[in-house]
């Protein structure tokens, strides 16, 4: 569906926070993002997928076949080296299926708790799914590097924001205005390309739809 010149794409998520940054990230694209709660769906899908890019594309696909048109998908998580990789595509039940951002955050502090700061590397990462209306379907990929804070630190943003600090940085993700997150979140990356590979901007400003 389009509203005026504007594409609308329903994003697979309940997360407020998610999709606030996703929409500040859209904003120069002449895309609408609307979330489920825009079009009162629940979405009950058991994201059982190996990668990033299974579950993203299994939300994706499950929520076109309930509502049709532009949809997208994501699957984020951290991945820590001390870790093995993990949490991985187990980040948002990493402490239990009704846990807190708080509880998944001691849960990690806990586990690297004596690591020296450089044996504390890790990555965020992002699968971006995409369905046409007419259900092809496209996959776009985004990765920010960096290590887990000793301690937590800032209260904006979500998730592991508080504990994250991207390479070359001194402040957690939580620390940062929107503005500087998004310019380099694992999010930002795989939205920004998936946005300029579907829907370019030109050299007016204006999409080339």
């Amino acid at each position: 569906m389009e509203a005026g010149n504007l594409v609308e794409i329903l994003v697979a998520t309940h997360n407020a926070g998610k999709l606030a940054e996703l929409r500040a990230i859209a904003s120069p694209w002449p895309v609408r993002l609307l979330g489920l709660a825009d079009r009162g769906i629940e979405l009950a899908v058991e994201e059982d997928g190996d990668t990033f890019d299974q579950n993203a594309l299994i939300k994706a696909l499950a929520l076109h076949q309930a509502a049709g048109g532009w949809v997208m998908a994501d699957d984020s998580g951290l991945c820590v080296d001390a870790l093995d990789g993990a949490p991985g595509v187990h980040s948002a039940r990493f402490a239990g299926p009704d846990a807190t951002d708080e509880d998944k955050i001691s849960l990690l502090l806990q586990a690297l708790d004596g690591l020296e700061a450089e044996k504390r590397g890790a990555a965020f990462h992002c699968s971006l799914a995409l369905v046409s209306p007419d259900g092809r379907t496209r996959i776009y990929r985004g990765k920010t590097l960096g290590s887990i804070a000793l301690v937590p630190g800032g209260a904006a943003g979500f998730g592991y924001d508080p504990v994250f600090i991207a390479a070359g940085g001194q402040r957690t993700l939580a620390q940062m205005s929107p503005e500087e997150k998004d310019a380099i979140s694992h999010r930002g990356r795989a939205l920004r390309a998936l946005l300029q590979a579907e829907f370019p901007i030109g050299e007016t400003g204006r999409g080339d739809l």
